[in-house]
């Protein structure tokens, strides 16, 4: 497909306004764990006796590892790692992330080196396969495999975050039930936990992992939640008989310290980056309120949202791009079918994968946006800017917002400059800094 900057969709969105914008700063509660503190509370959690007495020397110990952009997880990891071998254990790293990675091993072992998580740097081995063992099946019927280099292990730590899911709600979401149907299910049990929709992968995660925990070697979990700033605050080791009860408990404390765009309503959003290392699916729905099912609701509510670049990270899987009104020439020429469609395949959710509106740069993206809203009426666009999904506390808003903001109608927002024009270089491309 051809995209052509100076033809005649340039020329249709070329005399759209973009609104003067300013900076904001929101602000949220900010419980938070620093960095150098993390292996002082890994190793507090782990050395209780119920949970430390598991580990013998010798054992070989397998350590999930997810596809996730997790906050300090190569720090996490590694602390995970040292206790092990504290305890005389044989630890090994296995990524844990169904079908990332183009469901391929080499394709998920890139992904954990992206992060920071290699042979080198944690210090053990990693071992990542596609192969996948048959543990039964659970009370609705459904195939339960996990990887076979965890399932041979002497135990199996499940290391993962803990947060709201993008597509669908229930007392079990992303978290160590999901990590082990899902992650440790590799692409074969990924697509059974998906098979019935999203409007039954309530019930398969936790039938599901029942059957994990009672023939796997689970030693523990060890979660870890983050902060509205993206930052770790909590990590907590859980016996495996107790995941079940208290993953469902600690969601509720998750969705306490999720971030939101105070506004909550907009005609435009405008997001800089998208990417598999910000949410599953390019953007955290319920942050962007751009839902690839009807099973889950949340985030702002706009008329249009318009993607302007991929991560590196994301190593061009640009799944979440089709709940996008608009995005620019530079996502689509770095698409990688082969790292999106096994997602979709696997997940049976292909609204993400689709391709919306591709313009030519980010001036006409969000000039595209602006020229279809609807029901304006000469009242200025209410546009809002992110830099991504994960990383939101400061923002930019356009300037029907901003009397409202410095008269403090939205609590929680502070204006940190006057509105201004958006600059954009020679080449379309945004270069006001957030």
């Amino acid at each position: 497909m051809e995209v052509v900057k100076g033809g005649t969709v340039s020329r249709l969105v070329r005399d759209v306004k973009i609104p003067r914008m300013f900076h904001v700063r929101q602000i949220f509660p900010r419980e938070k764990i620093e960095p150098d503190q993390i292996p002082a509370v890994v190793e507090a959690q782990l050395s209780q006796p119920q949970f430390s007495s598991k580990i013998k020397p010798g054992m070989r110990i397998a350590i999930t590892a997810g596809s996730r952009g997790i906050r300090n997880v190569d720090i996490i990891t590694k602390s995970i790692v040292d206790f092990v071998k504290s305890r005389g254990g044989n630890p090994f790293v296995v990524p844990a992330m169904g079908s990332h990675g183009g469901a391929t091993a080499e394709g998920q072992k890139e992904i954990l080196a992206g992060y920071g998580i290699t042979e080198t740097t944690m210090g053990c081995p990693i071992r990542s396969s596609m192969e996948v063992v048959e543990l039964g099946y659970s009370s609705l019927g459904r195939r339960v495999v996990m990887d076979k280099n965890a399932y041979e292990s002497d135990g199996i730590i499940i290391s993962c975050r803990l947060k709201p899911h993008n597509a669908f709600r229930g007392a079990h979401e992303s978290g160590p039930c999901k990590m082990m149907t899902v992650g440790l299910g590799k692409q074969a049990g990924a697509e059974v936990v998906h098979s019935d929709g999203m409007g039954k992968i309530a019930q398969n995660i936790p039938t599901m992992a029942a059957v994990v925990l009672e023939k796997a070697p689970i030693l523990f979990a060890i979660p870890c939640i983050e902060n509205a700033y993206d930052e770790t605050c909590l990590l907590e080791a859980i016996l495996p008989e107790n995941i079940l009860d208290r993953e469902a408990e600690l969601l509720t404390y998750a969705f306490s310290q999720m971030p939101r765009l105070i506004v909550e309503e907009g005609d435009v959003l405008i997001v800089d980056k998208i990417g598999k290392n910000f949410s599953g699916t390019g953007v955290d729905p319920n942050i962007t309120g751009t839902f690839s099912t009807e099973y889950a609701t949340g985030g702002i509510k706009v008329q249009r949202t318009c993607f302007l670049n991929l991560s590196e990270e994301s190593h061009g899987n640009a799944l979440g791009c089709g709940l996008a009104s608009a995005i620019t020439k530079k996502i689509f020429d770095q698409m990688d079918i082969e790292q999106m469609y096994p997602n979709c395949i696997t997940s049976t959710v292909l609204a993400s994968a689709r391709i919306p509106c591709v313009l030519a740069t980010d001036q006409e993206a969000i000039q595209l946006c602006i020229r279809t809203c609807n029901g304006l009426d000469g009242k200025e666009v209410r546009a809002v800017r992110i830099a991504n999904s994960l990383h939101i506390a400061d923002i930019m808003l356009s300037e029907a917002y901003y009397e409202d903001v410095v008269s403090g109608t939205y609590q929680g927002l502070e204006a940190l400059d006057e509105p201004a024009e958006l600059e954009f270089d020679e080449e379309g491309n945004l270069i006001t800094v957030m």
